[in-house]
């Protein structure tokens, strides 16, 4: 468990950008975490790092990164309808989605393809496609950073909300998250009505609805319109999408033509942010090497050396003129560091 100095991050971002951190180190269980804290207490701050999907490093780091890699994936009980998995917060997402696609477990196949680990996901409560991980959640086990005690977190008690976490505000760079535990279900309920999943089936010729045929159409979706951040670095969809009153859609559509929208109650609305972005004009901009990808507007992407400061203050251009136009303010998903 030796500490590393003055590490380059870039192969643990998804930006790919070159910053530094003064020190850095790897851990594979919640032992090896507990006598890292203990054994480094004077550096301060500290960071658990996953898979860097999810991040926007502006500046160097200055304190210890520690690169969470709890690794297993392990069913641990089962009743008539449901299986339950204990996954290590280091494992990567996707691979997660395939064990389970692969045992017909039905629940997390609209998530395919999602970077990152599987620790940031209650985190994020990441969802895609109509589904969310408080949809499938269970419970998780995360260690506390200054007191070292490990500590249950319930689906009550992560308190989820869009892209939303307990992990995210009151207790935000307090835990390590070491594991998730998922209740995916034996019969499946497919999930096909929300985004473009339908239509992809049809283009596949699937006419019986499987775990699997869902999990390849969102792959294809996902392939055909989103970056590969092994070729160009970006963190998937850098804004949320916006929630909006009734009264904001309807003044909304008495100056645009087709505002697309899915309703969340009867009082609110979500809006694609990627659509406010591209009727401002960004959809495929391009400042040096930060730019908003061609074929999506909702991701930002590095093309090889922009800088976190570029791309953050390509996000703020966004932001500003997607409010002056809609009088709409984006929320950044991506975390800024």
């Amino acid at each position: 468990m030796d500490i590393q100095r003055n590490i380059s991050l870039r192969k643990y971002n998804t930006f790919a950008l070159p910053v530094l951190t003064n020190y850095f180190a790897t851990f594979i269980s919640d032992h090896q975490l507990q006598n890292l804290l203990e054994d480094n207490k004077s550096i301060s701050p500290k960071m658990i790092l996953g898979g860097g999907s999810n991040i926007l490093f502006t500046k160097n780091y200055d304190g210890l990164v520690l690169k969470n890699e709890i690794d297993g994936i392990r069913i641990v009980n089962e009743d008539e309808d449901y299986v339950f998995v204990k996954v290590g917060a280091g494992v990567k997402w996707h691979e997660f989605v395939i064990f389970c696609v692969n045992r017909n477990f039905g629940g997390v196949e609209n998530l395919s393809l999602i970077p990152g680990n599987v620790g940031a996901s209650p985190m994020q409560n990441i969802g895609a496609y109509g589904v969310e991980i408080k949809d499938v959640f269970f419970e998780l086990e995360a260690l506390h950073l200054q007191h070292s005690e490990k500590r249950i977190f319930t689906i009550d008690e992560c308190h989820f909300g869009y892209r939303e976490s307990v992990f995210k505000n009151i207790f935000k760079d307090q835990f390590a998250i070491l594991n998730v535990t998922y209740k995916l279900r034996k019969n499946p309920v497919f999930n096909i009505s929300y985004g473009a999943i339908e239509v992809e089936l049809q283009k596949m010729n699937v006419y019986k609805l499987s775990v699997k045929a869902i999990s390849d159409a969102v792959i294809r979706i996902r392939t055909s319109k989103l970056p590969d951040p092994a070729f160009i670095g970006n963190a998937g969809s850098f804004f949320k999408n916006p929630v909006i009153t009734k009264d904001h859609l309807s003044e909304l559509n008495e100056h645009e033509l087709n505002v697309p929208f899915y309703q969340v109650d009867e009082a609110n609305f979500k809006i694609p942010a990627g659509w406010l972005i591209e009727q401002c004009g960004w959809k495929g901009f391009r400042k040096g090497d930060a730019g908003c990808y061609e074929k999506q507007a909702l991701v930002l992407v590095n093309y090889g050396t922009a800088t976190g400061k570029e791309i953050y203050n390509l996000s703020e251009e966004i932001k500003i003129s997607v409010e002056e136009k809609f009088n709409i303010t984006l929320e950044r998903e991506v975390n800024i560091m």
